[in-house]
């Protein structure tokens, strides 16, 4: 029977949502492992709205869930009705969207707080025991809610992982480098990380290191 897994968006496009080609790589490597992809997003408005040519806000208001309906090809659903009895798994790509609609880490950094809908759901699937797949800057979420967990966003002595991974620390949580086709496991928490966008790398390299977490979370299934 082919595993479930739950893939949590958090709108459409780097700036202000997921990270479209993290999102795909997901979607890509499930689909390769057999495994059924369940996608869903919080159905909230979006912190704002970045004009993706300019690289600055503007003045129009966004949903994640209707804007994360355009990765999912419209096959989506509202976070709120997620049941993690029913899944084996679930990943979260990156994009600024986490950081900034699944959380408020883009402006409080370490001191954020994490979305209720999007904490209840890590912490299902971690008490269920069920592995967690993370990339580019969504370890953060893990390194808020799971004090003493592992992780990795890259390097911690290199631009831009530096600070991330500093602020992690600060939080309890052990970073480990790692390079971008890399990833690392936490066992004991059944976190898998990896960088892939937090790393200013080529495309392909980042689908590696997705490739790879996608892989060792249907392992740990």
């Amino acid at each position: 029977m082919a595993r479930r897994v739950a893939v949590v968006l958090a709108g459409c496009g780097v700036f202000d949502g997921t990270e479209i080609h993290e999102a795909s790589a997901v979607l890509v490597q499930l689909s390769r492992e057999g495994a059924q992809a369940e996608v869903y997003a919080p159905n909230i408005p979006q912190m704002h709205v970045v004009d993706h040519v300019k690289g600055q806000p503007t003045q129009e208001q966004r949903n994640v869930l209707v804007e994360s309906a355009r990765i999912a090809r419209g096959n989506i659903k509202d976070l709120a009705t997620l049941d993690v009895k029913e899944l084996d798994a679930l990943i979260i790509p990156g994009g600024f969207g986490v950081a900034k609609n699944l959380s408020t880490w883009a402006t409080q950094g370490k001191n954020c707080s994490v979305s209720r809908e999007v904490e209840g759901v890590l912490r299902a699937f971690h008490t269920a025991h069920k592995p967690i797949g993370l990339c580019c800057i969504s370890p953060v979420l893990a390194a808020k809610i799971f004090p003493g967990c592992e992780v990795t966003v890259g390097h911690d002595t290199e631009w831009p992982y530096a600070k991330t991974a500093e602020a992690m620390k600060e939080l309890g949580c052990r970073h480990v480098n790692s390079q971008v086709s890399e990833v690392h496991v936490d066992h004991k928490n059944l976190l898998v990380t990896t960088s892939a966008f937090m790393c200013n790398a080529p495309i392909h390299h980042i689908h590696d290191g997705v490739g790879r977490m996608v892989k060792e979370v249907l392992r740990l299934a």
